[in-house]
């Protein structure tokens, strides 16, 4: 692996020896040094209580997961903020990486663009999503029955489920949730988990 040499390392740490690659190329043309672990124990083994920066996690890999490994980093010394990243990404792997104060959760393929800014953001010590959601509208500015379907989507109802609570149509149901994406400027479920952690209220 390269050697963390400062403060902006980012750590990538991923079984396809594909994305590592292209994801230290990409971030050493950024002007990042980059060090890069194949499995979350090689990187604890590896972890340095002086080490700063960014961690790039997958989800699943052999062994211990990249949501395991977030939770081990949360009593460690080190002060690393952790983006995580995903092939088979769920609402839950969203809600448990956020609850451990992610920066931000992308699924694969992203976008390198919004890899770099959350990148950004960590290393600039800002708050996870801050500089992405500071421009987005509070869940106030929902309706009544808009933060009813907010909060069952959030509790992992699906839509059917979430019409037969709430006494509408999944077609309604689809309606109202996307006007609830739209409203807060959500691209898709994940990140709509994330804006409401940010924002510390749902309903």
């Amino acid at each position: 692996m390269n050697s963390p040499v400062h403060r902006q390392t980012v750590f990538i740490v991923d079984d396809d020896a594909a994305v590592r690659d292209a994801l230290a190329l990409l971030l050493s043309l950024r002007g990042y040094a980059t060090a890069v672990f194949a499995c979350a124990e090689d990187f604890l083994g590896a972890l340095a209580p002086h080490w700063r920066g960014v961690v790039v996690a997958d989800i699943r890999m052999p062994g211990m997961s990249g949501l395991e490994m977030q939770e081990a980093l949360a009593g460690h010394p080190a002060r690393l903020s952790v983006i995580i990243v995903t092939a088979h990404g769920d609402l839950a792997a969203a809600r448990h990486a956020f609850r451990w104060n992610a920066v931000d959760f992308l699924e694969k393929p992203f976008d390198h663009g919004k890899l770099i800014q959350a990148i950004e953001r960590a290393i600039g010590g800002l708050p996870p999503e801050a500089g992405a959601i500071g421009s987005r509208p509070a869940t106030s500015a929902l309706s009544a029955r808009e933060r009813e379907v907010l909060a069952l989507i959030i509790d992992g109802v699906d839509n059917r489920g979430i019409g037969e609570k709430l006494g509408i149509s999944p077609r309604t149901v689809e309606v109202h949730k996307a006007r609830v994406m739209s409203k807060l400027g959500a691209r898709n479920l994940a990140e709509l988990i994330h804006i409401t952690n940010a924002t510390g209220r749902h309903g």
